[in-house]
């Protein structure tokens, strides 16, 4: 009886090495891990409840960082221009991709692979370079302004990146041109898993390609769908690089972003508790959004 009970619960464990084994295992990247995120992020959470300009001794400040992320309109904008962002380098990079996908899996053109390997090329060049190259083209003697005064619509030239109603959506474009090839590629990826027999059984039923990719290609891709607006909103909530070099939150601070202002704040005003309180609220803001997507695929699936 004894035995068989002890059987039983040997049955029951994992195969392979105990638990305590596998832990062992994953130690080492555990303890990175710890020492160079969990602990710098409290440092950050430390630092945003105290008044500090990096040379002084702090002292506390309580809640203040934070109300003052709702009552300071310097700090409010930041937030709203990357909410703004977020059409650009989330919604309009899935739906071009998106788009893109569907056309790619129904025709058969010569060079499809050199389009692809284009669409995808922004994603392998550092941002650095393609925020400078953008630069250049959006500047007042620029390519785009040469394009447009050479088709005879020079009225519309303007400096684009140092224009108030302007520079925002200028580099947002910049952001769509940099995420639609990555999600593009994992949408190929999808739809080549997607049965064949799906599209021959709505195609049979008399579903034309709109129908088609309604009823068969969207479903078939949500996890892919799931995966890029992650991807997408991480990407744009935590983007400075292309801020820095195209406009440095200009002018005024109309292309100010959150992690932008991590940086002016600590580094160039030495409001490091006001900058630490930025940088929390954007990790929770990170956090809430991508969890929301994840949420909302979970669901559908069920």
């Amino acid at each position: 009886m004894k035995t068989t009970a002890l059987t039983r619960a040997y049955r029951r464990r994992a195969p392979g090495e105990p638990r305590a084994i596998g832990y062992l295992y994953i130690a080492p990247a555990l303890a990175v891990y710890a020492v160079f995120l969990l602990y710098p992020f409290g440092q950050s959470v430390w630092l945003s409840f105290v008044h500090w300009d990096g040379l002084s001794v702090a002292t506390p400040a309580g809640l203040d960082n934070y109300r003052a992320l709702f009552a300071d309109p310097a700090l409010r904008a930041p937030f709203r221009h990357a909410l703004l962002l977020l059409v650009f380098y989330s919604a309009l990079p899935v739906v071009i991709g998106l788009l893109l996908a569907a056309v790619m899996s129904r025709v058969r053109v010569r060079g499809m692979a050199f389009f692809r390997t284009v669409l995808f090329l922004p994603q392998v060049l550092a941002l650095i370079v393609v925020g400078v190259a953008w630069r250049s083209i959006l500047a007042p003697d620029g390519l785009l302004n040469d394009a447009l005064r050479a088709v005879g619509l020079g009225g519309l030239a303007r400096p684009w990146l140092g224009d108030y109603t302007w520079a925002l959506p200028a580099v947002g474009v910049i952001g769509t041109w940099v995420g639609t090839g990555l999600c593009m590629v994992l949408f190929l990826a999808g739809a080549q898993r997607i049965p064949r027999e799906l599209y021959e059984a709505a195609r049979m039923d008399g579903a034309g390609p709109l129908r088609e990719f309604l009823a068969v290609t969207l479903p078939g891709l949500r996890p892919q769908i799931a995966v890029a607006l992650t991807l997408t909103i991480v990407a744009g909530l935590r983007n400075f690089d292309l801020i820095y070099i195209t406009t440095s939150g200009g002018p005024g601070n109309a292309t100010s972003v959150p992690a932008y202002e991590v940086y002016h704040r600590a580094f160039e005003t030495n409001q490091v508790g006001s900058a630490a309180a930025v940088g929390v609220a954007l990790t929770a803001l990170i956090f809430v959004l991508t969890v929301t997507v994840s949420r909302l695929v979970e669901g559908r699936r069920a």
